[in-house]
């Protein structure tokens, strides 16, 4: 009986497989060559390298259409959030790339962070922004893996006022996320609500109003600009002149 090959294992063949063979000469590589996965092969120069056998790429293409249709179904989720982000009147972004500084003091440190949805709403007034961030799950593995990032969560809670994981059903229980993140759980017509986030009022740092300059949000610039005041609330009324609409001009004395 072989041994149990975990991601480490694969990861090791795959950069065997892109590689000139040369041999490291751990113990992963002694349970591959065990499992029959690698092969030991000698030059007429007496150098040893390391072959993928015929099983090691079996294990490789098999890994590789398992990761894919894990990618497709991550992709089309990400798709079905941000829709319905547009389709509640909100701007909306994939894969934004955003740096934030975690932690206080001497253990402070910075934290990249990409979000798989972020998502503001259509306005002209930046109280009104309210900014969400969506982190999308579909299989267990990940998701566990995501939650012991702790600074990446803490990124995320510095530009969203509400953060929230979407996750396939099945794959987790809702009290297995942090407190400080909504659940949303995906069914195959709509979403449910596991959770609600909890919401903080936030104002954008300066970098992150950077990184929605460079990037493009989803949907036309044109039907971005069309929703602008559309959906706002109305704007408070002037202390000094309760009727006057605000930006109305000033009245003749």
């Amino acid at each position: 009986m072989g041994p149990a090959l975990n991601p480490l294992h694969t990861r090791r063949l795959r950069e065997v497989w892109r590689s000139a063979g040369w041999p490291c000469q751990d113990m992963v590589e002694v349970e591959l060559l065990d499992a029959g996965l690698l092969q030991r092969q000698r030059d007429d120069a007496g150098r040893e390298t390391l072959r993928v056998t015929d099983a090691g790429i079996a294990l490789l293409a098999q890994t590789l259409r398992r990761n894919r249709a894990a990618r497709d179904a991550h992709e089309a989720l990400v798709e079905r959030v941000a829709r319905e982000m547009q389709r509640a009147g909100r701007i909306a972004w994939r894969g934004l790339s955003l740096r934030a500084r975690v932690g206080k003091g001497d253990a402070a440190a910075w934290a990249m962070a990409m979000p798989d949805v972020f998502s503001i709403r259509h306005t002209t007034v930046e109280a009104y922004l309210e900014p969400v961030v969506h982190e999308i799950k579909v299989r267990r593995a990940d998701l566990l893996g995501d939650l012991r990032q702790q600074a990446k969560r803490a990124a995320y809670l510095q530009f969203g006022g509400e953060c929230w994981y979407v996750i396939k059903a099945g794959i987790a229980r809702p009290d297995e996320i942090p407190p400080e993140c909504g659940v949303m759980v995906a069914l195959e017509t709509h979403f449910e609500v596991a959770r609600p986030a909890p919401r903080r009022t936030l104002r954008l740092p300066f970098a992150v109003w950077m990184a929605l300059a460079r990037a493009t949000p989803m949907g036309s610039v044109e039907d971005a600009q069309a929703w602008l005041g559309d959906t706002d609330p109305p704007d408070p009324p002037d202390p000094a002149n309760p009727r006057i609409p605000p930006g109305s001009p000033a009245p003749s004395p």
